[in-house]
């Protein structure tokens, strides 16, 4: 090989030893304990790790999840004649669910879009659904935009005026071996009504 093509190899393969260094560094830093590097740099460690090499510890957590939870939501539509229409519930875990399955490089966003949002939204209201201040009503709007840019302004040939979201809670049934006994109902806990306004549709949101 020429000098300068072990040049190019020695330079290629330095890139990527630094590469692979800063990427292990960034994520030790975001799973470690708080230390002065994560206070001190924290915001550029986030904006590094996130989305895409987010760290989800919950699987090895002393308490696991031990719920299926599903959001589902429904819509209000204005016809052209007057009337309107309630729609079925639509699942909407379920369709990013369907997407994933089978799929060798499932999209981030269905992954985490829905489920991330529903648990902002869960973390910033109270147990009878009222907004806890200014993040309750960001994650509104956030849960809105995501179930409008689902169905779009348009909706089994009408307008969508009021949308609802619902949960769907399932426990996990224990494994065949386990003597553990688990009530499998489905709890549900629905939403009010939101009013759907420009800024909630995908060309409104820049606006």
């Amino acid at each position: 090989m020429s000098r300068l093509g072990r040049t190019i190899v020695a330079v290629a393969a330095a890139a990527a030893v630094l590469a692979v260094a800063v990427h292990l560094s960034m994520v030790f830093l975001h799973v470690a304990p708080s230390n002065t590097l994560s206070k001190k740099h924290g915001q550029g460690i986030d904006d590094y790790v996130y989305p895409e090499f987010e760290q989800n510890w919950k699987l090895f957590a002393p308490n696991p999840l031990q719920q299926n939870i599903h959001v589902h939501a429904r819509a209000r539509v204005a016809k052209d004649d007057g009337s309107t229409e309630t729609t079925g519930w639509v699942n909407l875990s379920k369709m990013d669910g369907e997407a994933i399955d089978h799929s060798l490089a499932p999209s981030h966003t269905e992954q985490n879009e829905l489920r991330r949002g529903w648990e902002f939204y869960r973390g910033s209201h109270d147990d009878k659904g009222k907004p806890l201040g200014l993040r309750g009503e960001l994650s509104e709007s956030y849960i809105k935009r995501i179930v409008m840019l689902r169905f779009g302004p348009e909706l089994n040939g009408g307008t969508v005026e009021r949308i609802q979201v619902r949960s769907a809670t399932t426990p996990v049934a224990p494994p065949s071996w386990s003597d553990e006994k688990t009530d499998s109902k489905t709890d549900y806990r629905v939403q009010p009504w939101w009013q759907i306004a420009s800024a909630d549709l995908p060309g409104g949101w820049d606006k």
